[in-house]
């Protein structure tokens, strides 16, 4: 019987049809701090944050993306671009871009957002300051001037019907 030599096999099997390689995308660089870990102090970086553990003290990651997880708890303030609340949080929360607490989420905490997402079940406890974005801020000024004089109008005209 013959058998085809090394080089037969290798011609053989690249003949064979494989299915196209899926596409890879590039890993998102992401610190993770796992359950069974506390960190007290101050966390700073430029890479995503995961905290499935116990943080005491601040975390500033302005450029970057800082998710507690389920059984994450947090007593820090929080300066990032986006924050993902799915455990507990108590401090300062200032984001850039958006803040979601999601159902099984709670803060207790003052937060400065330009957006917000609080999922029905969730818990938030603090004052909320939605800032409009630096383009629409620009805008918005100009319209402040404005609104300045129709605000003085309706004082005026209840003052003219509380006179009346």
């Amino acid at each position: 019987m013959l058998q085809p030599s090394d080089s037969q096999k290798s011609q053989s099997s690249s003949n064979q049809s494989f299915p196209p390689a899926k596409a890879v995308s590039v890993p998102v660089d992401q610190a993770t701090i796992g359950r069974s870990l506390v960190v007290k102090g101050e966390i700073t970086g430029s890479e995503s944050l995961y905290i499935d553990g116990k943080v005491e003290g601040s975390i500033a990651l302005s450029d970057s993306r800082v998710t507690i997880g389920r059984n994450g708890s947090v007593a820090a303030n929080i300066s990032a671009r986006e924050v993902v609340i799915l455990g507990k949080v108590h401090g300062t929360i200032q984001v850039t871009d958006r803040l979601e607490i999601r159902s099984e989420g709670s803060l207790t905490g003052d937060v400065i957002t330009q957006r917000i997402s609080v999922e029905d079940g969730a818990i938030l406890k603090g004052s909320v300051q939605v800032r409009a974005a630096e383009q629409k801020h620009a805008h918005g000024q100009a319209k402040q001037g404005d609104v300045k004089p129709a605000a003085t109008e309706q004082a005026k005209a209840a003052a003219a019907v509380a006179g009346a």
